[in-house]
């Protein structure tokens, strides 16, 4: 029997996952809950096989709760299921140890399966979301070639943007670096356009990819520009 325990914020989510599930033979739902702390607070009571994670939560998001969960029971399972295939969620899930990540609309029987696989050690991903880590694994696969920014451009950096630049090559979410920061994260976004327009670079990927090549991820930036 696969234990399974469901996390999401919306009740009616919670409770149609628990209907479908319970009707699989081997799949016993032990717990639904609504946020990460919840999850934490379960896993220590229930210890699942599989938790199935909503990714924007109050109190504690997904990719954090992932993180903390498979820091602490490396053999509990994740399956991300989220309405969202934003870029940012879906790599820092996988970085943290998800092993999978689904769009809400897939059927019953794709659920089911995805949760026995994944508790068999296979990952689950959806084929929107697996194009888009393809193509950043090509990236990486590509980083002998260095990320080419001048001294000029560098420049006129200011120190929060070095900060941000330092983060994100750690794989910090905008949420977790405008709390690492205390700004709100709308400046963050605002704070990372400006950054990729002066170092006329494509993207967070790219960006990241750089603070790594140069070392600016381990950096502290404390001078005040």
């Amino acid at each position: 029997m696969i234990k399974v325990l469901i996390a999401d914020d919306q009740e009616l989510i919670r409770q149609s996952l628990q209907i479908v599930l319970e009707i699989e033979k081997d799949i016993e739902v032990i717990d639904a809950v609504t946020n990460g702390l919840e999850v934490v607070r379960s896993v220590r009571k229930e210890k699942p096989d599989v938790i199935l994670m909503d990714i924007r939560m109050p109190e504690m998001d997904g990719v954090v709760c992932t993180q903390i969960i498979k820091e602490n029971y490396p053999n509990i399972k994740i399956i991300i299921l989220s309405t969202f295939d934003d870029d940012e969620y879906v790599f820092n899930a996988l970085k943290y140890g998800a092993s999978g990540y689904l769009l809400k609309g897939i059927s019953t029987k794709e659920l089911a399966d995805a949760i026995r696989k994944v508790h068999q050690g296979t990952a689950m991903i959806n084929e929107d979301i697996a194009s888009k880590v393809v193509k950043l694994f090509s990236e990486m696969a590509q980083t002998n070639i260095a990320i080419q920014v001048n001294e000029q451009q560098t420049a006129d950096l200011k120190t929060t943007e070095w900060q941000i630049i330092s983060l994100v090559g750690s794989g910090l979410s905008n949420k977790e670096i405008a709390a690492k920061l205390n700004l709100s994260e709308g400046t963050v976004r605002n704070g990372l356009s400006n950054i990729l327009s002066k170092l006329d670079l494509r993207d967070r990927t790219q960006l990241a990819i750089w603070a790594v090549q140069t070392g600016a991820v381990n950096r502290r930036f404390t001078d005040g520009k």
